[in-house]
């Protein structure tokens, strides 16, 4: 019933949206950048519901049930992220004329080895960001609706990639600013009925936490991902899918790695990363990922092209800063209740589904029926909207950047890229969704970010310093989580900074481009390709648009601003 009623409207609402976006489909511009007409309004509405992604609508939620208040400074770093953008990055890249990073790296230096690496980052940074989408829509799918956990994986893929090949960026702008409007709605009605329905206890426990040590009630927990419980000194491990039965009054084992919900440190308004018991640096840490990484993501970058100029950019992204501030008022709520209500969820690693399963622990009824499927059908708009983005930067890179083609080969790259995320995230299942996510974020601003801010704000930047300085981003942020993943035996300080090493690999990726750079002199022209950025947008042609011009075959002379 779920999967009829919540999940098909929001597909095939999502389908039809993208027919809109054919006719209008002639060139590549039409494409990727919806030929630079999309309103501020529309625009700020469509990049609002492409950064919604399944982390925002569920993933705050579930950390907050599962790792406290502290949680909530996730939102913080994704929301400053927009206001980093808005006075460093926003104007000068649509004054620039690219359609995507790479095609600003070319452009600013005039390097095509540039354009490559550039473009073979953005496939890194969209695998680690896709594979989590499609994963967490298989899973929420499957908590509400027990389906096979494929299926929502499949659905999520299928009509990423049929919206996208039909209409491009057109249609992924209307399906975003329609599902931002859709995601919203369903996730603020519901908080606002739970707080309604839940008793005055609950809302007093849900302010006064203590910490999960024996069940209520009889739970039952279904494992969808294997794990280890340990209790009074003794461990078993629960394969996957598994269905444990645990009596009233039970013990509450614990997860072997992690603590349980409401315990010594979870009312803390700080992240604790790898218990290190180091909160002020972890949540710094963090924040400067989530903040930097924002200003460095491919998908959102896209999005200020789609803008007629560079003023309009910049007004998209003041927008956008307040319609996320409203939506980022809410996960807090269901965090808290979910730790009263759906503690049990921290045992099978399913905390992330807390948003879902909140409305039948208030209501065995419709109500609470009609409200679980309601939430259903937000993440799955969320899970569609940020995917549509992710898949259309992925795709350019392949299609506009490494082997560039016209449309047709643009739209088979988009569902042969579908095709192979959908592979990976079937995979996929034990997998931490959100360390991929930050590791996603964490290598946008240790690649991106610094050579944004300094190809748009210093002219002696270098084709040497710029490449030097993407790829020891790249390598260092990518080791520091390869080491994570691996268990390296570090303690403390030096725990956090290789869980979460943005505060040093983001400084060191700038230092390597700026001293490299200095080693060496910049082009006679470089200066002028600078300012350029920052001049108004009716003048002759930028370089983007001529080495556009150059590919498509056409004379330099012949090509208008878009």
């Amino acid at each position: 019933m779920i999967l009829a009623f919540a999940v098909a409207p929001v597909v095939l609402i999502t389908l039809l949206i993208g027919l809109r976006g054919v006719a209008a489909m002639r060139t590549t511009s039409d494409f990727l950048v919806a030929s630079r007409r999309v309103s501020p309004l529309l625009n700020s509405a469509a990049v609002s519901g492409e950064y919604l992604s399944a982390a925002s609508f569920l993933g705050v939620a579930g950390l907050v049930v599962k790792d406290g208040i502290g949680a909530l400074w996730y939102p913080v770093g994704f929301t400053a992220g927009y206001i980093a953008m808005l006075v460093l990055v926003a104007a000068p890249m649509r004054r620039s004329g690219a359609l995507t990073v790479p095609d600003f790296a070319e452009a600013r230096l005039a390097s095509p080895a540039l354009r490559r690496v550039t473009a073979a980052v953005i496939l890194v940074i969209g695998g680690l960001y896709l594979v989590p989408q499609f994963r967490t829509a298989g899973l929420v799918l499957s908590a509400v609706s027990n389906s096979p956990y494929w299926v929502g994986v499949v659905i999520s893929g299928a009509g990423v990639a049929i919206t996208l090949a039909l209409g491009g960026m057109r249609a992924a702008t209307y399906v975003q600013a329609f599902q931002f409007v859709l995601k919203l709605v369903l996730f603020i009605v519901p908080a606002i009925w739970l707080l309604i329905q839940v008793s005055p206890q609950t809302r007093d426990d849900a302010l006064n936490p203590v910490e999960f040590t024996r069940f209520t009630e009889d739970t039952t927990v279904k494992f969808r991902i294997g794990t280890t419980l340990e209790r009074d000194g003794e461990r078993w491990e629960i394969p996957q899918g598994a269905t444990v039965e645990f009596k009233e009054g039970t013990p509450v084992p614990e997860v072997v790695g992690e603590a349980r919900p409401g315990g010594v440190g979870w009312a803390r308004p700080l992240l604790d990363i790898a218990d290190a018991d180091h909160p002020l640096l972890s949540t710094w840490a963090l924040t400067v990922a989530l903040a930097l990484g924002t200003m460095g993501l491919p998908h959102v970058i896209m999005r200020f092209h789609t803008s007629p100029d560079g003023r309009a950019a910049r007004r998209t992204a003041a927008f956008t800063v307040g319609l996320l501030g409203i939506f980022y008022l809410f996960p807090g709520i269901y965090g808290v209740l979910g730790r009263v209500l759906v503690p049990q969820l921290y045992l099978s690693g399913d905390t992330d589904t807390a948003v879902v399963a909140l409305p039948a622990q208030v209501d065995t009824g419709w109500a609470g029926s009609l409200f679980t499927a309601l939430l259903t059908g937000g993440a799955f708009a969320a899970f569609l909207a940020t995917s549509l983005g992710l898949l259309l930067v992925v795709s350019g890179a392949i299609a506009y950047d490494l082997l560039p083609g016209g449309l047709r080969r643009l739209r088979v790259t988009v569902v042969l890229a579908a095709a192979v995320v959908v592979l990976l995230a079937l995979q996929a299942i034990r997998i931490d969704a959100g360390v991929l996510v930050t590791w996603a974020f964490t290598v946008a601003a240790s690649t991106f970010c610094p050579l944004l801010v300094l190809g748009i704000w210093w002219s002696r930047l270098t084709v040497a310093g710029a490449m030097s300085g993407v790829l020891v981003g790249l390598f260092t942020s990518s080791s520091a989580f390869a080491g994570t993943l691996l268990g390296l035996p570090v303690t403390g300080w030096l725990a956090i900074l290789v869980a979460q090493p943005a505060p040093w690999t983001v400084p060191l990726a700038f230092l390597t481009m700026i001293i490299v750079s200095l080693r060496g002199r910049p082009p006679s022209w470089a200066r002028t390709a600078m300012l350029r950025l920052h001049l108004n947008e009716d003048r002759e042609q930028t370089p983007a648009d001529r080495l556009r011009a150059l590919r498509e075959g056409a004379q330099p002379s012949q090509t208008s601003r878009s």
